[in-house]
């Protein structure tokens, strides 16, 4: 398997810690200093927390300000629907805000959570038969 390194910046490495423990992630201590966080997710999935100066290091191209511009948008899959609404709760509580509505495609249940720098992490749970066979499986299964 290939593990997953997601570079996102942020204004303040330790309103990071907090906002991304809180919601079940753990802190790597390793690859972790005054420049950079590193946040597992757990079977390979890791985020790099990257301060804005440093992360400008490792790209001649503007950095993106994730308060007023999309670049990338993380999806986490959840087990449920009431999991993807428990860790949004958690994600609100820990100073996360929730930009839109959620949405509900009978076959897919997703929200989005802005940390507090403004990246977005959207949070789902797909019904295993849309997983595995696509949605409109899951559609003629919920029509027999």
């Amino acid at each position: 398997m290939t593990d997953i390194f997601v570079n996102l910046p942020t204004a303040d490495l330790d309103r990071c810690k907090a906002f991304y423990t809180a919601l079940g992630a753990t802190i790597n201590p390793l690859f972790s200093d005054e420049n950079a966080v590193c946040v597992s997710w757990g079977d390979g999935v890791y985020f790099m927390m990257l301060t804005r100066e440093f992360f400008a290091t490792f790209t001649d191209k503007p950095v993106a300000d994730p308060a007023t511009t999309a670049q990338v948008m993380v999806a986490l899959a959840r087990p449920s629907n009431d999991d993807v609404d428990a860790v949004m709760a958690t994600g609100l509580a820990a100073g996360g805000t929730e930009p839109r509505e959620p949405e509900d495609l009978g076959f897919m249940y997703s929200r989005d959570l802005e940390d507090p720098d403004g990246n977005v992490l959207s949070f789902f749970y797909m019904d295993p038969v849309a997983s595995e066979q696509g949605p409109g499986a899951f559609a003629d299964q919920a029509q027999s």
